[in-house]
This record gives structure tokens, sequence and C-alpha cells, in this order.
């Protein structure tokens, strides 16, 4: 018998509702789904992201390595002049490295940001290269970058410019270790007068192999040497070797500096040449306008291809572009993934990116101007 303080009313137990196995099997699916996108955040993977970077004025002001802040172009020695608008230079950025790779999770975003591309880990940090060594060879390329660019604007504005090549490093076991050293200046090679790396390379292919007669100057000094090259595949072809890695430099009859740290690579030359350009003439070269750009730049004025091109449009747009110079050469890469509200001009040298510009600071007929189409996609 059971006793109750008041009347209960005895109701008796319903069963349990079984779940529909098909419910219960979802259920399930999604755990382990779950599980294993979580496991895949941990996974270590063989990509990095490439994203845009920051985006730098070459008419502005940056950053220098005190901390104050002084114009990202500055020369003495000649008259400079107001600008307005701004020429804009693209960086890319890099998430990841050796030490520390991007997540699954983080790969799968990046695939469907059409401003992110995924690369392998290979094509940006190559096997036995650390990333010190990758950060000094970007940074040997920037300098030699801004060099090219002074010589190619000052050229373009009637200035007499001399070029040399120096020594900038020697690789380990290379057929000139312990003949040249880094800082050499190659003034001839076999007898004849070099101003170029081309010009060093053809001289020593043209003796097949047999030692090379180099005169070099050293600490003030000039000097005869003689190289034995070794012969080395190149782009499918047996090639002559020194083993030697050069810069170009120039006497330029103005100082002419450019300030921009931590940042690396060839490709802001063009943008920089414009912007010597700007800061050497009077008026305004852009007209007032916001343009970007980006392109490899030689003394003589060639433009040249350049890496994540497709980040760098999508950091212009970001940065309030309107318009944006790229290499004809990289047309195959730009047709088709231009951002809305950016318009495109592709350049071959010095000389078309000038024309686009003064086109643009002129309200010129745009339409007339070179840009990337569809017969520039690969075949």
């Amino acid at each position: 018998m059971a006793l109750f303080d008041e009347p209960v009313e005895i109701v008796p137990a319903r069963r349990r509702r079984r779940a529909p196995r098909g419910m219960v099997g979802g259920m399930w699916a999604l755990v382990l789904a779950l599980a294993a996108l979580l496991a895949m955040t941990f996974l270590p993977t063989s990509f990095v992201i490439q994203q845009p970077g920051p985006v730098y004025d070459t008419l502005g002001e940056t950053a220098g390595p005190d901390g104050e802040t002084t114009p990202l172009i500055s020369v003495e020695g000649a008259e400079t002049f107001p600008t307005a608008g701004s020429l804009d230079l693209l960086t890319v950025q890099i998430v990841g490295n050796r030490e520390r790779t991007p997540s699954w999770f983080e790969l799968a975003l990046a695939w469907f940001d059409p401003a992110r591309a995924v690369m392998p880990l290979e094509a940006v940090f190559p096997a036995g290269q650390t990333t010190e060594q990758r950060d000094e060879e970007s940074a040997a390329m920037m300098v030699d970058s801004q060099k090219e660019a002074t010589a190619a604007a000052l050229q373009k504005l009637d200035y007499d410019v001399n070029s040399h090549i120096e020594v900038y490093d020697v690789l380990e076991d290379a057929a000139a270790a312990g003949v040249l050293e880094p800082g050499d200046t190659v003034v001839e090679a076999d007898g004849e007068k070099v101003a170029s790396a081309d010009e060093l390379r053809e001289a020593i292919n043209e003796l097949d192999g047999q030692p090379v007669p180099i005169t070099i100057e050293r600490d003030g000094t000039r000097r005869d040497v003689t190289v034995t090259p070794k012969q080395a595949e190149a782009d499918g072809e047996k090639v002559w070797i020194i083993g030697v890695t050069l810069t170009t430099d120039f006497d330029f009859p103005i100082d002419v500096t450019i300030q921009l740290d931590n940042v690396g690579g060839p490709s802001a030359g063009m943008m920089f040449a414009l912007g010597i350009i700007d800061t050497l003439t009077p008026g305004e070269l852009n007209g007032g306008e916001d343009i970007a750009g980006t392109g490899t730049i030689t003394a003589d004025g060639v433009v040249g291809a350049i890496g994540g091109i497709r980040q760098k449009l999508y950091g212009a747009k970001n940065a309030g572009a309107d318009f944006f110079l790229s290499p004809r050469t990289n047309c195959n890469e730009v047709q088709g993934h231009v951002p809305d509200g950016l318009r495109v001009f592709a350049v071959d040298d010095l000389d078309d990116a000038l024309a686009a510009v003064q086109a643009i600071a002129d309200g010129g007929d745009l339409d007339a101007l070179p840009t990337c189409t569809a017969a520039d996609l690969d075949p």
C-alpha cells in the first residue's frame, strides 16, 4: 500500500519512442564529419596561401629605419616638383612557411576566395632554402630593382647613366670559388668590356668551356683572373657557368633614394620608375588620379612579368585605385580575374606605362590603350 499526503493521480510511464534508424545514422555521420574536420585542422599540409599585401604610394611617405616618416622617393642634386594622386606599388603576403603551414580549414577558405591563392609549399620555399635565405635573396632583388628603375627613369629624362656589374655572391664549390669574391666589379671578359650579366654569360659560353680571362676591380685595384667554367643544364640546354650571382650597379649623376623597408622582390620596378619621373618633372604626371601597377623593369625600360598578379589586382582595388598597369606578359593571368571597378591596361615597357598614365591624366581616349584580352589567354 502506498501512502500520500494528498490525492495523487498515477499515470503509467510513456514508452520512449526510438529515433528512426535513418536519423540516428545521420547524427552519427554529422558527428564523424565534425570530428574529421577538427582533426584536419591540426594535420600538416604542404601548401601556403598567397594574399594581397600592403600597398605603398611611390609619391607618398613611409616609415624610415628610425621610425620617422620619410618620402618613399627622395632626390638630391636636382629640382623636384609637387605631386598629387597616387602611383601605388602592390605587394603580396605569404601565409605559412616550412615551420608552420596553414591548416586544411584555412586552405579551404582561401580556395573559395578570389583574392587569395593556394600554392604548393615548394613553389615558394624551395627545398634546401631556409626562410632566412629566401628573405635575403628577396631583399637583394629589391635593391637591384630600385637601381634598374632609377636608371630607366633617369635615362628617360636624358641623364647620362653608366652601368657595371658586381659579384653579389659566389656559390659553394662553384668554378669561381676562391677566384672571385662578393663586391668584385667585373670590367672585362675575354678582353671585351661587359656591362651586364647577359654580356658576361655570352662571353663565357662563346669560349665553350675554355678558361675565361676576366678583369675585375677589387678594393680599388684592377686585376686579371681566370675562371674555368663548369657545364650545366638550363631550360633544357647545355650552358657553361662560373657559379656567381651578379647585380648591376650604376653611376648616377644625381642621388635618388628609395625608402621601403621589409619589402622584397623585383616587382615594384616599373612603379618606382614612374614615381621618380613624376618627382623630377613639373606638373602631375597622373593628373591627380589614383593609379596602381606592377612589373619588373630593366635599365633600358623593358617591363617584365611578376608573380601574384591576381592578388595585386585585388590589393589595388581595396586601396581605392581606379586604374591598373599590368605587364603584358601577365595578361594570361589577368584576363577574367579583374575586380569590378578596376580598369587594367597592358604595358610592354616604360614608354607604354607613361602613355597610359598620360592618357588617364589628360582624360584621353582610354579605349585606345592596350588591354588584356581573350587573345592573351594560354591556348
